[in-house]
């Protein structure tokens, strides 16, 4: 494992779950793939009491629509496992768990399409014990209205097109016609041919650079609806829409939370919040609109993260208030950039504890603009960007 301070950071390849966390600097990070993207009141409840016996009391959002649960030690896991599966949160087999990688619009009704739809993938995924995928190859449901979801990371997509249901590998133009009562299978036999066309060579590989390689399925033939607009905080459908600084919540919070409602998670750093109560100021919520940090990403940084080379969510909150207006500022503490792998129009990437190389209209590992820029220069160099 990689320790602070290394140049080349270490990609595992693989994303943790419940049964098979990862090891980081603050202790084992476990991942919760909640059913659904929900977790009832009780749950959130039981979540953050468990967060706080065994982890340190933090609790991540992931850009998978995932709660992670920091600091565990590896002596209290199989405790905390005991606790999740009382609460109804992990799966039976580990393989079982890797392979039910499923985001869903946090916007689905109970017995609407997306909610069918993922009742019955979930089921294929079950079954489908043979099918060994790649550690981040996941699936999205988004079969409401319009897609929310084509800006989240996702291998294969069940969508609304333009006609009705498509079903999408990730990359491609187009979409394959399909119906609910057929999606969930046709995505188990678009993965297995993921496999079949060599999508996983040495067990890695993402669709969209399989479709780059070899183009689009013939069959892929109907049209998508495209939509890009990024999700505030504030009343959305079944609710309202609460966001989290930098992806990030105490389990306190998530107790008083609970107070109000249940929640869905979402890949946009934020809570479907299924209440329209108003809520009050608690530690960690944005619930402006207009807030500043709504516009900077941030990931763990050091010392929780062992491959970060300095501090990230604290400077990130210095420095919200200095990024020109319209523009997203990436805060990461190595060159992975694992809270967001994509562009942003400025990147900062952590070269020692106070030293940040600067990147323009690029992700982490481009080449920088400005290298070696000092932390106590960077809010001075933010407020004369163009």
């Amino acid at each position: 494992m990689s320790s602070p301070g290394t140049d080349t950071p270490k990609v595992y390849g693989w994303c943790p779950g419940a049964l098979r966390p990862m090891a980081s600097g603050d202790g084992l990070v476990v991942r919760i793939r909640a059913p659904f993207g929900r977790l009832s009141q009780d749950q959130m409840r039981g979540v953050a009491s468990l967060s706080d016996r065994f982890g340190n009391g933090l609790l991540d959002l992931s850009a998978r629509a995932n709660l992670q649960m920091r600091g565990i030690d590896a002596s209290n896991h199989a405790a905390l496992i005991d606790g999740l599966r009382d609460l109804d949160l992990v799966d039976e087999t580990t393989a079982s768990e890797a392979r039910r990688n499923i985001i869903m619009t946090p916007f689905w009704q109970k017995d609407d399409a997306s909610h069918r739809i993922a009742h019955r993938l979930r089921n294929a995924l079950a079954k489908a014990e043979d099918l060994v995928l790649p550690g981040k190859f996941g699936f999205a449901i988004d079969a409401g209205g319009t897609p929310v979801l084509q800006q989240s990371a996702a291998d294969i997509r069940i969508e609304r097109g333009a006609q009705g249901l498509i079903l999408v590998a990730d990359g491609a133009e187009n979409g394959q016609p399909i119906t609910e009562e057929n999606a969930a299978d046709a995505a188990v036999e678009l993965a297995r041919w993921f496999l079949e066309q060599g999508g996983a060579p040495n067990g890695r590989g993402r669709m969209h650079q399989l479709i780059a390689r070899r183009t689009q399925p013939e069959t892929f033939v109907a049209n998508r609806v495209q939509n890009s607009i990024a999700p505030l905080p504030g009343p959305a459908e079944n609710g309202q829409l609460v966001a989290l600084e930098f992806g990030q919540i105490p389990a306190r919070t998530l107790t008083d939370l609970a107070e109000f409602g249940a929640i869905r998670l979402t890949p946009w750093r934020m809570f479907l919040l299924e209440s329209t109560t108003e809520i009050p100021a608690l530690p960690g919520l944005i619930l402006d609109a207009g807030d500043p940090r709504l516009h900077v990403i941030a990931c763990t940084g050091a010392p929780g993260c062992l491959q970060a080379h300095a501090q990230t969510r604290a400077l990130a909150g210095q420095l919200a208030t200095h990024v020109p207006a319209g523009l997203t500022l990436h805060v990461s503490g190595c060159a992975k950039g694992c809270a967001h792998p994509k562009a942003a129009d400025i990147t900062l990437v952590a070269r020692s504890a106070d030293t940040f190389d600067l990147i323009t209209n690029g992700s982490a590992n481009d080449q920088p603009l400005t290298p070696g820029l000092s932390a106590d220069a960077l809010a001075k160099t933010l407020n004369s960007a163009p």
